[in-house]
C-alpha cells in the first residue's frame, strides 16, 4: 500500500519540477513515449502469459497492467527527470510470487528518478533499472 507521505513527496517533487520548467512537466520532454504503450523487457513468469505494460496517456496518466494487479498512476517528466506517483491498484486473485513481483515493480517505478529513450526502448533509472519496449504494432 502506498503511504500518504510518499504521495505527498511525489506531489512536492512535481511542484518543484513545474516551477523549474515553467511548463507542463508531462509535456516537457518530446521524446518520452506519451500516448504510447510500453512493455517491460522481462521474461514471462512461470504459469503466466502476461508481461507488465504501461499505457501512457498524452498528459502522463498511466494505466498499469502488471503480472497480476492493475491500476492507474501518473508520470511527470522534466528533461531527463521523472516522477511516478501510483494510484490505487486493483488486487486480483493470483499467486503470492506474482503479487510480490507487482509490488516490487510499483516500488521501482516510484523510485525512478531519471529516464532515457534509445530507439524503441525506454529506460527508467532509480534504485533499479527498468527497461521497457515501446509497442510499435
Amino acid at each position: 500500500m502506498i503511504s500518504v507521505g510518499r504521495i505527498l513527496r511525489g506531489v512536492a517533487a512535481l511542484a518543484l519540477m513545474v516551477a523549474a520548467c515553467g511548463s507542463n512537466p508531462a509535456g516537457a520532454q518530446e521524446e518520452f513515449p506519451f500516448g504510447l504503450e510500453i512493455t517491460l523487457d522481462a521474461a514471462r513468469m512461470p504459469g503466466s502469459k502476461k508481461i507488465p505494460s504501461l499505457d501512457i496517456g498524452d498528459n502522463g496518466e498511466v494505466v498499469l497492467e502488471l503480472w497480476c494487479k492493475g491500476g492507474k498512476g501518473q508520470f511527470s517528466v522534466a528533461g531527463n527527470t521523472i516522477v511516478f506517483v501510483p494510484g490505487a491498484m486493483e488486487t486480483r486473485n493470483c499467486p503470492a510470487d506474482r503479487a510480490q513481483a507487482d509490488d516490487e515493480l510499483i516500488a521501482a517505478l516510484g523510485e525512478a528518478t531519471s529516464w532515457k529513450r534509445q530507439g524503441d526502448f525506454v529506460t527508467l533509472a532509480g534504485a533499479k533499472i527498468l527497461r521497457f519496449r515501446i509497442n510499435t504494432n
